[in-house]
Parts: C-alpha cells; sequence; structure tokens
C-alpha cells in the first residue's frame, strides 16, 4: 500500500462527490490498487476493503484519527483519540478470499451463506428502511438455507433468532467489517457503543484535505500564474515555502 498523490486525491474527490457513500469505498482504493478492477474491488468481502482502507488512510494521512461522536443521552459532543492499530481486527479467515462460504447451524436449521461486499452494501442502501435493507442485504449473501428434512428454506421463512445468528456469524468471520467504539460521556456519563466507519471516515478527510489544495492551489496560481498541473508537481515542503512568500 502507498500514499494517495495530491493529484489521484483531487481526481478521487471529484468523483467520490457524486457517488453513493458505499460506491465510494472503492474509487477510494482504486488508484492504489491497480491490479484489480473496480468490479473486483466492488466484490472484496468488506473486512478486507476495510482492512484496505486502513492501510491507505495510514499511508495517506498518518496513523493517529482524531474522531467526533455525540452523547445520545445529553447531545454533548465527544472527541476520541485513536491510532490505526487500535481499531485493525485480525480475522480468523483469510478476509481477500472472494467467494468463500461459510456454514452456520442453529437448532434444526443449516445455511450456507457469503460474506456481504461494496454491491451488496449499495442494494441494501437502496432498498429503503432499514428492515428491507437488512432483508435484502442477507437475501443476497445468503446462497442456502435448509431445515432437518432437507427442505430448502427462504429468507422470509427463517425466523428471527436465526437471522441474528446469522448476522453475528458474518461479524465474527469478518470482524473488521464491524467495528464497534465503546464510549463514555464525560458530563452525563451515559455509556454506549458507536460504529467506525472507516470508509466514510476517510472520505471526510479526504474532503477536507482536497479543499485545502484547491485554496492552496487557486492561491498559488493567483500570485504567480502557474497551471494546476505545475503546481500539484510541487513537493509539499516547496509548496509551503511558496506559500509562505505569499503570506509574508
Amino acid at each position: 500500500m502507498r500514499a494517495l498523490t495530491p493529484s489521484e486525491l483531487l481526481t478521487v474527490w471529484e468523483r467520490g462527490a457524486i457517488q453513493p457513500p458505499t460506491i465510494r469505498a472503492t474509487t477510494l482504493l482504486a488508484p492504489v490498487c491497480t491490479d484489480l478492477r473496480m468490479e473486483e474491488l466492488a466484490q472484496l468481502p468488506i473486512g478486507h476493503r476495510d482492512t484496505l482502507l486502513l492501510a491507505l488512510r495510514e499511508c495517506t494521512f498518518g496513523t493517529h484519527l482524531t474522531c467526533l461522536s455525540e452523547c445520545p443521552n445529553c447531545r454533548e459532543q465527544i472527541e476520541l483519540e485513536l491510532d490505526v492499530s487500535d481499531i485493525r481486527v485480525e480475522s480468523e479467515h483469510d478476509p481477500s478470499e472472494t467467494g468463500s462460504t461459510f456454514v452456520l447451524r442453529h437448532d434444526d436449521l443449516e445455511a450456507c451463506f457469503r460474506l456481504p461486499n461494496t454491491l451488496d452494501l449499495t442494494a441494501a442502501a437502496e432498498a429503503g428502511d432499514s428492515q428491507r435493507a437488512r432483508q435484502r442485504l442477507l437475501e443476497r449473501c445468503l446462497v442456502s438455507a435448509q431445515n432437518s428434512d432437507g427442505e430448502t428454506v427462504s429468507v422470509l421463512a427463517l425466523p428471527e433468532t436465526f437471522l441474528a445468528k446469522l448476522a453475528a456469524r458474518m461479524g465474527e468471520v469478518q470482524p473488521q467489517a464491524d467495528v464497534q467504539l465503546a464510549l463514555a460521556c464525560p458530563q452525563c456519563h451515559h455509556r454506549w457503543i458507536a460504529p467506525f466507519d472507516i470508509a466514510g471516515f476517510l472520505w471526510i478527510e479526504l474532503q477536507a484535505f482536497a479543499h485545502r489544495l484547491l485554496r492552496e492551489n487557486h492561491e498559488l496560481a493567483s500570485a504567480y500564474g502557474w497551471r494546476e498541473a505545475d503546481i500539484m508537481d510541487l513537493t509539499i515542503a516547496r509548496r509551503q515555502a511558496y506559500l509562505d512568500l505569499i503570506h509574508q
């Protein structure tokens, strides 16, 4: 893994700005995962995709993360300092194995399933409410289900207890796809669990950095009459030196 260059960063920002959040994750990875086509990136299990996004974040912006969350009890804004290693989770299976299937047995039911990917999350997001999204996700990832008599059972016919077990098992197989942070409010002492989405977090950081680059490019172009391509070729140190001269 390597860092995004300034030019790549702006290109990713421009493309991602008009994409659904689920698709942005693959757009972020495309410039540095050149051995995979976009459709192949979209088929990576979410756990593996998020492992790659964490590595990209570390290379591009460093290991330190500052997160904000709101206490659901008193609405206090909570600032949390993390390191990439704090949210990097080891998996019991090779997360890069696209197409692998797993088996869950519970009570008199047995299900064969695969892990969700970006295409599945996109389809679920288009379903509308959370219940329909969950159903669509399970329908897409459930390869087969049958009872003790060998009869096929549809997703709609599966009991809620089994579906909960299935969702939990998916999280166990690819824990990087379901990172949860245990938070506590310093004001009211309320405790809660909040999900951490590396794709969304990295996009917000990249968007802020892209806006900063555009402002700097505007300053340098206005002062020196340089083309954007010439400015983007500057090293960070040289870019900052010219900006310092403008502000003297």
